[in-house]
């Protein structure tokens, strides 16, 4: 069988793409330039909404027995806590942020992946590759040196920041290209009594400090580097890290026996397109975050996801390949760029240096984050639940009076129901059984899951792609509009209108 989609790139976004692909019975090989898998994790947590993307593999239970509830973050400066956001009040059946190290997600995928017969192609290397109107011709180098070529019918850069796919592509990004510089530190921490479920996020005027959990009784000191200083010019060690504790941190705590240091530099940046013919980019090979808010893992996820239905049903030819496929970017696209977005707004927030504005941020934060709504909204931010697709060009019609998710809005999983997408591309309708709708659902029995699920509300109808967000709703009796969105999709015309 040909190869359908080559993945570059076997970090948690091109594995979670493969897994994808390969349970909607698409052809997929993976490859990676490195040998072995890096034991190191600079990414250490799942948000709620990845966990129930991930739950479609069936991965998520066991990633959480595996890893460290976290149930809230604390914005502090020095000893005074501006707000504390928990995330029990998200409607998710993962109200927590999940701290499980990268390279045991990866290691989870990986397995996930060779059970089902699909490994991971290490030490080979992508050289270089021609898109045509047929597919893509692929150049691979292997690390023995032989050399070879193969042909696909598309190609996905899941590389990395510094991605060969992209620089090949000669893509720009939008916006400012900024560039920011990291310590990072695993150590254990005296001096004070932290909490083992919580994270601490310091504002400073000298840059972002944050305290994570980890287990043993670790913890991940992450202290960003003013501008100027640069993590070339600095080498990671005890003394720099330990400074850099006192002067933002709540004061007392020590950093001992630390297991691993590092430096890095992050350059910033959103791609303006993230496919180009049968060439698409993934994970940070399309979009690199400053790391406050730890979104870059999860985004890439949520990248995985959203490109593996499209794929496979234009595989499948059941759906306007042009218009699904170019929805990619489209969507993913302003995902990223609210991401960057809320990042630069929480960072400038953090590093105000007049002591009159710090006094007022910190005492209009205090007041900020002692409402509630504005806490569950924040809260459901980090937890990527409020992320949507509102301007999606696949969004159907909608129906005002309707209560309930409207398109383009994440549809929230319920207990004791499969995920939406378990059981291949196809999406799901809830609805009350009624005539008109099982009329409905027998029409586009190839496009449907065989079950209609509850609806939200009574007397609503909503139709949700298999990625789990409304594609079209309206009353119970606007089907025919759903039925005419259905038709628009899998027919070579427009795909809404």
């Amino acid at each position: 069988m040909a190869t359908k989609v080559l993945i570059v790139g076997a970090g948690p976004v091109g594995l979670t793409l493969a897994a994808e692909l390969h349970r909607f019975g698409l052809e997929v090989r993976i490859i990676d330039k490195q040998s072995t898998p890096s034991p190191q994790s600079r990414a250490l947590f799942l948000w709620s909404r990845t966990l129930e993307q991930l739950d479609r593999l069936y991965l998520s239970g066991e990633m959480v027995a595996l890893g460290r509830k976290i149930r809230a973050v604390n914005v502090m400066a020095g000893h005074s806590r501006i707000g504390h956001i928990g995330f029990g009040g998200t409607d998710t059946p993962y109200p927590f942020a999940l701290l499980l190290p990268q390279a045991q997600t990866e290691r989870l995928l990986i397995e996930h992946l060779a059970a089902r017969g699909v490994f991971v192609e290490r030490g080979t290397e992508l050289t270089g590759f021609e898109d045509s109107p047929l597919g893509v011709t692929v150049q691979l180098r292997r690390e023995t040196g032989e050399s070879g070529q193969i042909t696909t019918d598309w190609l996905v850069g899941a590389d990395g920041a510094g991605s060969f796919v992209r620089r090949a592509l000669g893509l720009s990004s939008t916006g400012a290209a900024l560039q920011s510089d990291w310590l990072i530190a695993d150590g254990t921490l005296e001096g004070a009594d932290l909490p083992a479920d919580e994270l601490l996020s310091f504002w400073h005027e000298d840059g972002f400090l944050g305290l994570f959990p980890l287990d043993g009784g670790q913890y991940r000191v992450i202290a960003e580097i003013p501008h100027g200083e640069g993590a070339q010019a600095i080498t990671p060690d005890l003394a720099g890290m330990q400074s850099r504790l006192e002067t933002r941190g709540p004061g007392g705590l020590r950093l001992v026996a630390p297991s691993w240091f590092s430096s890095f530099r992050i350059h910033e940046r959103n791609m303006a397109e993230y496919r180009l013919g049968h060439v698409f980019l993934a994970g940070d090979a399309a979009h690199v975050f400053n790391p406050v808010g730890a979104q870059g893992l999860n985004m890439g996820i949520q990248d995985a996801v959203n490109l593996a239905w499209k794929l496979a049903l234009v595989a499948a030819g059941t759906a306007n390949a042009e218009a699904l496929l170019e929805s990619y970017t489209a969507e993913r696209h302003v995902a990223a760029a609210q991401v960057v977005a809320d990042t630069g707004r929480a960072e400038a927030v953090a590093l105000l240096r007049s002591p009159t504005l710090r006094l007022a941020r910190n005492l209009l934060g205090g007041l900020f984050f002692g409402l509630s709504p504005l806490r569950k909204s924040v809260a459901e931010s980090l937890a990527q639940l409020s992320t949507g697709y509102g301007q999606s060009p696949l969004n159907g019609p909608a129906a005002a009076p309707v209560p309930g998710p409207q398109p383009g809005e994440r549809m929230p999983p319920r207990a004791n129901e499969p995920p939406i997408g378990a059981r291949g591309p196809r999406f799901a309708l809830f609805a009350d059984p009624s005539r008109p709708v099982l009329a409905l659902h027998q029409e586009f029995a190839a496009m449907l899951e065989p079950t209609l699920r509850p609806p939200p509300k009574s007397g609503g109808v909503w139709l949700v792609r298999p990625d789990g967000y409304v594609a079209a709703c309206g009353a119970d009796d606007e089907l025919t509009r759903l039925a005419d969105y259905l038709r628009r999709f899998q027919t070579l015309g427009e795909l809404v209108g």
